[in-house]
């Protein structure tokens, strides 16, 4: 992947954390902290996020293809989401 494709990639996480309503209120979650987890040899991008009217907690978990996994795999573009 590019870093071009890489930005729109993670704007996309963005655009799903921003149109997820907060199950508890329907507020919207604001963004605390990121992360990169790793499972059977992927790489995961986790995000923290807190609602911001009810402070409602909320972890978003999202595919990283960008990210050299593990054991070293090619990531090829038919796994992408």
């Amino acid at each position: 992947m590019n870093l071009n494709e890489v930005m729109k990639f993670v704007e996309s996480e963005y655009i799903v954390i921003n149109n997820t309503p907060c199950e508890l209120c329907g507020g919207s979650y604001l963004t605390e902290s990121g992360g990169l987890s790793f499972e059977n040899g992927k790489a995961e991008n986790i995000t923290h996020c807190i609602c911001e009217k009810c402070g409602h907690e909320r972890e978003f978990s999202f595919r990283a293809p960008f990210i050299n996994t593990m054991d070293n795999q090619d990531t090829n573009s038919d796994e992408l989401n």
